[in-house]
């Protein structure tokens, strides 16, 4: 497939490391300009790209910025991505560790992909944002293994969903479907699946066990 990465830090880094090794064709893009990617491009065969042209064409979409930066995005991000592309969100909301307090978060009760979405002005898949980076590279497993990793995905649209699924499985990853994006609270920083490195049976618990209560520790 032709997979856009905005974003280009530690997991956007190690996705373009492992999909490009799979055989995807994958541009990657950071906010300071494609010549400072020439390394990334270099190692992995990935072509490095200004944000605002890595969405060209593509049938997934990666967006794995720190989510302060997500309102200065380039208008236009997503023009010109194939029909039916899939928007994934990695994001997660440190309000006192980087992000400042987002109101609409914290008041209004928007998950952070929710608040995402909005900026975006398209839906998005929630996944990877409680994987560490080094598992992606790390921990990929043969499809059966027993010691497997599951990562939990939220999304509206069922086939956007399925897509990711199958693309995490191709990754080395079992997936768990975590309900919608209203439900994405449940995978949310600080939350019991947060950085769990386990099988679907264990995620599926960690999931139900969430809280919706914000942790005292992710509130501005």
């Amino acid at each position: 497939m032709k997979i856009g990465i905005i974003g280009a830090g530690n997991i956007g880094g190690n996705l373009t490391r492992r999909l490009t090794a799979l055989g995807h064709d994958v541009s990657v893009a950071n906010s300071r300009g494609p010549e400072t990617l020439r390394e990334l491009a270099e190692e992995t065969g990935a072509t490095a790209v200004r944000a605002q042209d890595a969405a060209k064409g593509a049938e997934v979409v990666v967006v794995t910025v720190p989510l302060k930066a997500v309102p200065s995005l380039p208008s236009g991000l997503l023009d010109g991505m194939a029909e039916g592309a899939v928007v994934i969100d990695t994001g997660n909301y440190y309000p006192q560790q980087r992000d400042g307090r987002i109101a609409a978060i914290e008041d209004e009760g928007l998950t952070e992909s929710r608040w995402t979405e909005q900026h975006l002005g398209h839906p998005v898949v929630k996944a990877f944002n409680g994987t560490y980076a080094a598992d992606i590279l790390d921990r990929p497993r043969p499809r059966g293994a027993a010691d497997r990793m599951a990562l939990p995905v939220a999304g509206d649209d069922a086939a956007a969903k399925a897509k990711v699924r199958a693309l995490i499985d191709e990754l080395g990853f079992d997936t768990v479907d975590a309900g919608g994006i209203d439900d994405s609270w449940r995978q949310q920083p600080d939350s019991p699946v947060y950085g769990l490195q386990a099988g679907t049976e264990a995620v599926e618990k960690a999931l139900a066990e969430a809280s919706p209560e914000r942790p005292a520790g992710f509130r501005g």
